[in-house]
């Protein structure tokens, strides 16, 4: 049976949680917006197909990618079986194509616009799993640059999560999961005085 990919690419864009979606320039669906994905390449792998897409919409690849879910009743084209995926990615290092067909653009997910072959439903879905990937690994690595302040790292969470946080516990749980250290270095910003930078143990995807 046929099989296509779907990506759900997030990003942080003006305090709020984005997707990547594509103007649609062709039926099915035209004028419609969707996620990005297609068909795989003779001899390509699903993992190798979701790298490609990930690469040709936003010029990054070195990035958080992770399998999403299998799903049987999404129309995309002729395909039967659809596998998506979701990734992360800083919006300072993405280069979105310039196609006036087939038009990429950055969409907040709330409100999200309708979407066509049920991609709702996705988005919805890996937005569940990146909020539970919060409580206990280092995903957003994707979303922040080398080095950055924790109140950078809370603004990312605070727009992945739709709400405020507590400065206070926040500091105390990101250090506690061991996911950030020091670096040594300060960033001054305005006024105020210098704040510690920090950098990822790892920017690599958390296993458990």
């Amino acid at each position: 049976m046929p099989a296509a990919v779907v990506v759900v690419i997030f990003t942080v864009r003006q305090g709020s949680l984005s997707v990547l979606l594509i103007e649609r320039a062709a039926p099915p669906c035209a004028g419609q917006w969707a996620l990005p994905g297609g068909t795989l390449l003779p001899g390509e792998s699903l993992d190798d197909a979701a790298k490609r897409k990930l690469a040709d919409e936003t010029g990054v690849s070195d990035v958080f990618l992770e399998q999403l879910y299998t799903f049987d009743h999404l129309a995309e084209g002729r395909a039967e079986i659809v596998v998506t995926y979701f990734a992360l990615v800083d919006l300072a290092r993405t280069r979105l194509r310039k196609d006036s067909e087939w038009r990429p653009a950055w969409q907040p997910v709330h409100p999200l616009p309708h979407l066509a072959f049920d991609n709702g439903k996705v988005v919805a879905y890996a937005e569940e799993r990146l909020r539970n990937k919060l409580e206990y690994t280092n995903v957003v690595y994707s979303l922040l640059p080398d080095q950055f302040t924790l109140t950078r790292m809370q603004q990312v969470y605070e727009a992945i999560l739709g709400e405020p946080l507590d400065k206070r516990n926040f500091r105390r749980r990101v250090v506690g999961l061991g996911i950030v250290k020091e670096t040594g270095q300060y960033q001054k910003v305005g006024a105020h005085r210098p704040a510690m930078l920090y950098e990822f143990t790892s920017r690599e995807p958390m296993v458990l």
